[in-house]
């Protein structure tokens, strides 16, 4: 894990951090529909998990914007070379879930792979050393419905500035298959433009498959 501490007097995001980092709740969200059109049929011809392909495809997306890739630590600021999903996953037995840590790879098919058996072998809710990390983006799925808007539960701590990323149920609107997306973000380290370039990236990989 390969960090760079931002320079808060050359930041050019340094007024706007202070103004948002003053904040209880500094946190801002956003939903929409992305087109899996594409990238289903995709996933679905490879046989992989719809879930863990979204996550590859979210996670590697967010590589590219560095403002995904900022964290904050005691209030200076960092920034991650790459971050890595934490998911949630369900026990079918027990219908709770777990929180999932697994390191991207550059491949979607061997990150499918490496993510089903990750989750099969954690038995706990949470691995400690995962709980540890901040160079992650946690992620989660709600596939037995669609949803307009999302928000998730956080501590109140001007710290937290992990991005918090869901999606729901597809569903069909006319040729199109469409998929609720939803960003959860600490303002202090992006507004709705770095948001926006993150879903035209995003839209980009899932139309080229």
């Amino acid at each position: 894990m390969k960090v760079e501490y931002i320079d808060m007097e050359t930041w050019p995001r340094k007024e706007h951090f202070r103004h948002f980092y003053k904040m209880e709740y500094p946190m801002f969200s956003v939903s929409l529909n992305l087109d899996i059109t594409k990238f289903l049929p995709f996933v679905k011809e490879r046989r992989l998990s719809f879930y863990y392909a979204m996550g590859f495809a979210v996670t590697r997306a967010a590589n590219e914007i560095p403002e995904f890739r900022c964290r904050i630590r005691g209030g200076r600021v960092v920034l991650h070379d790459k971050v890595h999903p934490s998911f949630t996953d369900l026990d079918r037995d027990s219908d709770l879930f777990k929180c999932v840590g697994v390191d991207l790879t550059e491949d979607i098919c061997s990150f499918s792979e490496k993510a089903s058996r990750a989750s099969a072998a954690q038995k706990t809710f949470m691995d400690p050393a995962q709980e540890e990390r901040d160079d992650v983006l946690y992620l989660t799925c709600v596939p037995w419905f669609s949803f307009t808007q999302v928000t998730h539960p956080i501590a109140l701590d001007r710290n937290d500035s992990i991005p918090r990323i869901a999606w729901g149920k597809y569903f069909k609107d006319g040729e199109k298959t469409l998929l609720p997306f939803s960003i959860q973000a600490n303002h202090a380290l992006m507004d709705g433009v770095h948001a926006g370039r993150y879903v035209q990236r995003l839209q980009r990989d899932l139309d080229r498959c």
